[in-house]
């Protein structure tokens, strides 16, 4: 049995949003929305648990009425503290869940098939999978003043995406070593990412969202 986890708390700022970046619109819907509705739809997913900003608990809840079943608790001060709090909720809601996919609220557009595939690469045995893409941008590291030090080789380089799947247990382990898998030295799985589950952080990106949404 699988949960999914949405991270949710964020504040938007990047998008110009003058409330929570869970409720901004997107084609008619806030994120939130669209990424429980993909996750619910991806038909591997037994229970979502939301973590939203403290202060719009439930303003989200309202906007996840027509969503089933879905539950919202309030996020913490950074990621691993949200992650952790939504684990709790799911594991106390559903005892007997084995997998746990940790999914960004702001890759909304994360297509199911994508979903189902992190999925099924947990449940083959795999005790955590995240979603990539190669890195296409020629990167540099740089100091502090800016130069260029070095180019590194981007054929090993990859741009990670969500939702991340584990095993329910790996997960808790990982909470407790502060969100940082390499701290309980877990082999973590790559499979394809998807285009479609680009990152909307700035007005661009939804610009660009919404005109995929339209098609």
């Amino acid at each position: 049995m699988t949960v999914a986890l949405v991270l949710a708390a964020g504040r938007g700022e990047r998008l110009g949003a003058v409330g929570p970046k869970a409720m901004v619109s997107l084609h008619g819907l806030p994120l939130v929305a669209h990424a429980v509705r993909n996750l619910l739809g991806a038909g591997c997913v037994r229970h979502v648990v939301v973590a939203a900003p403290p202060d719009h608990v439930a303003q989200v809840t309202a906007a996840l009425v027509p969503f089933r079943p879905v539950g919202v608790v309030a996020g913490g001060e950074d990621r691993a503290d949200s992650v952790s709090r939504a684990l709790q909720a799911a594991i106390t809601l559903i005892p007997t869940a084995r997998f746990a996919l940790v999914h960004d609220v702001d890759r909304a557009l994360t297509p199911s098939t994508l979903i189902r595939s992190v999925f099924d690469a947990v449940a083959a045995g795999n005790p955590a999978v995240v979603p990539v893409l190669p890195v296409t941008d020629t990167v540099k590291r740089v100091d502090a003043a800016g130069t260029i030090l070095s180019t590194p080789d981007r054929t090993g380089l990859r741009s990670v995406q969500s939702p991340q799947g584990f095993d329910i247990d790996v997960l808790n382990r990982a909470c407790r070593a502060g969100g940082v898998l390499e701290k309980i030295d877990v082999p973590v799985l790559t499979v394809p990412g998807d285009v479609a589950a680009m990152k909307i952080t700035t007005p661009f990106d939804l610009t660009v969202a919404e005109a995929v949404l339209a098609q």
